[in-house]
């Protein structure tokens, strides 16, 4: 099926279908971001070295919840 066929078969259902069918698209959108995120700041990962920075510097004493906000000179 070529895009357009799709987008006119999607017009074509009832609405509660288009609702099932966006709220699927949603969940699987949100599972793959998921995956991603776990993928990339696993070790080997894209992230993991940014995640390990973090993780020394707070060892360090060298960061700080972001609540309290940026270190005043």
């Amino acid at each position: 099926m070529t895009f357009a066929e799709i987008q006119r078969a999607i017009e074509d259902l009832a609405k509660d279908d288009q609702t099932k069918l966006a709220t699927w698209m949603a969940n699987r959108d949100r599972a793959m971001w998921d995956a991603e995120i776990e993928r990339d700041f696993s070790v080997g990962g894209a992230g993991y070295g940014l995640l390990e920075n973090a993780r020394q510097q707070v060892k360090r004493c060298e960061s700080r919840p972001i609540a309290e906000g940026p270190r005043r000179p």
